[in-house]
């Protein structure tokens, strides 16, 4: 689950240092899908933060929520071009992800540092099985594919990077093209 401030921010600083304003975004209902889909998953990672367990098995279905929750910028701003470069950053990150968990006995090595500091994860996170995640070790098979990217509140694999890469590629888009939308309909 991502890293909605992560997100947020790389797309956010890259449309500023592009000069991008981020009001233009607020007078279009199609952000609104992508922050409400965000806040949700904002929730998602608190109730793990406080321990709790009980969204884990609603986790597969992140990905597409957030795909989906873009679909009306896509559509309003024809942002296809976007879209389909996102799209080939999720289908890569997956199947990074996927070749390393079938290299791992159908199980995804996470290797926490940051997150056992910031108390998101503890030696007992583990105890809980998700069915895919387990406590990466010596036996580890393509550790530099794992889980080991840690941002203390998360650990992402190289793959995670790039489906995370989808949102921060359409929110910059979006940015863009609201802006070049408000510019254009303040001219005349």
């Amino acid at each position: 689950m991502m890293h909605l401030i992560l997100t947020i921010l790389i797309a956010v600083l890259l449309a500023k240092w592009r000069k991008y304003d981020l009001k233009p975004i607020f007078k279009s209902w199609t952000i609104y899908p992508v922050l409400l889909v965000q806040g949700v998953i904002l929730i998602f990672q608190a109730s793990i933060f406080m321990g709790s367990h009980v969204f884990i098995p609603f986790a597969p279905y992140v990905t597409r929520m957030v795909i989906l929750s873009f679909l009306p910028s896509i559509l309003a701003y024809q942002l296809y071009l976007p879209a389909v470069l996102g799209s080939f950053a999720v289908l890569g990150g997956t199947l990074l992800n996927k070749f390393v968990i079938a290299q791992n006995n159908g199980r995804m090595p996470v290797f926490p540092t940051l997150s056992y500091w910031t108390g998101y994860a503890t030696p007992t996170s583990f105890t809980y099985d998700d069915g895919i995640h387990v406590l990466g070790s010596a036996v580890t098979q393509w550790k530099w594919l794992t889980d080991y990217i840690d941002v203390g509140y998360s650990v992402l694999s190289p793959g995670d990077v790039l489906i995370h890469a989808f949102s921060v590629i359409l929110l910059y888009a979006t940015i863009k093209a609201a802006n070049h939308k408000f510019n254009e309909t303040n001219k005349g």
